[in-house]
């Protein structure tokens, strides 16, 4: 019988392996959406806490629109409707879940990673940030090493520059190239767009405005604003680049649970490096995890 430690090790060697690239089915991808809780029929979200959400947004609460502009005058059912075909549930359910299909998931992020695909061949300067540190931080960060692998660049405006908003600090900060807001001492649960609007102006006055971000929440929405190409990520609660994208303002948005454990969003990873050039050798596509983010 195997010891313990023999048993945490091999499950540890399981974890890394994930996010190597590897060659996995549609169904086993989807499988593992469902299992880390990105997709499946109970998600984080119940339909009240949707309904809520959306009834910020058709209201005009400029919060809910993560600093997109020109969303127009939409209703709670229609915001609905969009969301429902976004992420594929019955919105007239009277049940209390709100599901998010896999099936809707996958396309989406195969979209995704061939726009990334795209940036890296043309050798782009690719922006990551994430108002969900806890949650979408690994994920980010190993795209941007297979960013970065194909020939991207990865662009760190405003890094490590901090200011008072309503007399508290606030800081931008990278964990593997990744940014994120933070109070100096901890990362921080944001939808804000302002701080990526600082992070766009300084990056305009660098000569350093990005080709492309890959971002969630006000980081994303402020990236649209600015009409830089923007892929998304979106939870079913987070109708604002739903919206944008209907309205034609963006194009990928891709509709799961934002805010899981870290490393269960290997699933995602694998969609998205199956987009990429297949390495030219095993060794070549071999990398290890991203390190879990530091307090």
């Amino acid at each position: 019988m195997r010891s313990k430690a023999h048993r945490a090790a091999a499950r540890e060697a399981g974890r890394r392996e994930q996010w190597r690239r590897g060659d996995y089915s549609p169904e086993d991808l989807a499988a593992a959406l469902v299992a880390g809780g990105m997709a499946g029929p109970v998600v984080s979200h119940d339909r009240t806490n949707v309904r809520w959400k959306i009834a910020q947004f058709a209201s005009g609460d400029t919060k809910a629109q993560f600093g997109i502009s020109g969303l127009g005058a939409v209703t709670e059912g229609e915001v609905m409707d969009l969301m429902a075909g976004a992420a594929g549930f019955d919105p007239a359910s009277t049940e209390a879940a709100v599901p998010v299909d896999p099936a809707y998931v996958l396309p989406r992020l195969a979209e995704a990673g061939e726009r990334l695909a795209d940036a890296a061949a043309r050798r782009s300067r690719v922006l990551l940030a994430t108002g969900h540190p806890v949650g979408l931080v690994q994920l980010y960060g190993a795209v941007g090493e297979l960013l970065v692998e194909h020939g991207a660049r990865l662009t760190r405006p405003l890094e490590g520059v901090g200011w008072r908003d309503v007399g508290r600090w606030r800081q931008i900060r990278y964990v593997n190239g990744v940014a994120m807001l933070t109070d100096r001492g901890s990362a921080m649960h944001t939808h804000s767009a302002g701080p990526m609007r600082r992070m766009l102006e300084a990056a305009a006055g660098s000569g350093e405005r990005p080709d492309l971000v890959f971002a969630d929440h006000g980081f994303a929405g402020a990236a649209i604003e600015e009409g830089i190409e923007t892929i998304s990520i979106a939870d079913v609660n987070d109708p604002a680049p739903v919206v944008a994208a209907a309205l034609g303002k963006t194009r990928t948005v891709i509709v799961m649970d934002d805010n899981v454990e870290p490393g269960d969003y290997w699933p995602c990873y694998q969609a998205i490096a199956a987009r990429f050039p297949a390495p030219s050798s095993p060794a070549a596509g071999e990398r290890a995890a991203p390190p879990a983010p530091r307090a």
